[in-house]
């Protein structure tokens, strides 16, 4: 298991072992599970009632491959957790919490107060996300 640094999620950490995405479909009792940049998150929507947990790795900042399988999951209705593991930065904590993110592993731990003004960066925004936050131009003809 990869130590979690930052979580949104009241729920209980999950510390199952993570298997891929090939190997999950052939495991009955596997309930974590790791996508890794070139695997499709959409081979796991038949089954996302039996996940409890799922790991996206990065295994560089620049692959931002692992923000769509994030957007994926949520925007088909998973609620459970969605894990950044790897070369998460500094630069990726807000965008990769608006794709649907809820834990951070990061593989060299951040520093707190730079993490979060990351995440508190923005009041506004302007895209509608798995985040809930409704965009500014929404907000604009509200009255």
């Amino acid at each position: 298991m990869v130590d979690v640094q930052f979580r949104f999620r009241d729920d209980e950490v999950v510390t199952d072992p993570a298997v891929t995405v090939d190997a999950f479909a052939e495991q009955t009792n596997a309930t974590a599970v790791r996508i890794e940049p070139g695997d499709d998150a959409r081979e796991l929507l038949p089954q996302l009632d039996r996940i409890a947990l799922v790991e996206v790795n990065f295994p560089a900042w620049t692959d931002g491959r692992g923000y769509s399988s994030a957007r994926v999951l949520r925007e088909a209705g998973y609620t459970g957790e969605i894990r950044a593991v790897g070369d998460v930065v500094i630069d990726m904590l807000s965008h990769l919490k608006r794709c649907g993110f809820d834990a951070f592993a990061p593989e060299h731990p951040l520093n707190p107060d730079d993490a979060q003004a990351a995440f508190d960066r923005w009041d506004n925004v302007y895209q509608a996300t798995a985040d809930g936050r409704r965009p500014i131009w929404a907000l604009r003809h509200e009255s």
